[in-house]
């Protein structure tokens, strides 16, 4: 919530990346014009997010699902761009749910290549963060956890 209030102004509209979800309810509980998108495979309809209106765009834990980003960060509207991914874990592999075929992450970035990956879609990252998921676990992979960052975040813009 933090870097939406210290980045996206109240009256600027965001496209949120993906369906409903509890964090585009809280953005709206706090003030924001949320819209989000239907379900869409992104990878074969990256061009689906056109016809919003929006200033500024989340995609909070929703990059990592497609096989190629980079053309749905080249379509999507405005001009600036709150991103979440998972990092990736030298000692964990890559998510993979075992119940649900859709829940599976193809890419888990390590920081340069997301960096890179906005780059090339045409996007200036002005801030960036990392930090540790809140493991409550025992275990020699939930330790390791609470020394490694797991998620990374980036406030972007681009003219």
């Amino acid at each position: 919530m933090r870097l939406f209030e210290k980045f996206i102004d109240k009256n600027e509209p965001i496209l949120d990346l993906g369906v409903k979800n509890p964090f585009s309810e809280l953005l709206k509980e706090n003030g924001y014009t949320v819209f989000n998108t239907t379900g869409e495979d992104f990878d074969l309809q990256p061009g689906s997010v056109e016809s919003y209106k929006t200033k500024a765009v989340s995609a909070l834990e929703i990059l990592e699902h497609l096989v190629s980003p980079l053309p749905l960060l080249q379509k999507v509207p405005g001009n600036k761009l709150i991103a979440t991914v998972p990092l990736r874990l030298w000692f964990s592999s890559a998510y993979k749910s075992k119940t649900d075929p859709w829940d599976r992450h193809y890419h888990e970035f390590e920081d340069w290549q997301f960096d890179w990956l906005l780059e090339k879609s045409g996007w200036k990252i002005l801030h960036r963060e990392k930090w540790n998921a809140p493991v409550k676990k025992l275990g020699f992979r939930p330790v390791l956890r609470n020394f490694t960052p797991r998620y990374y975040a980036v406030y972007a813009e681009r003219n």
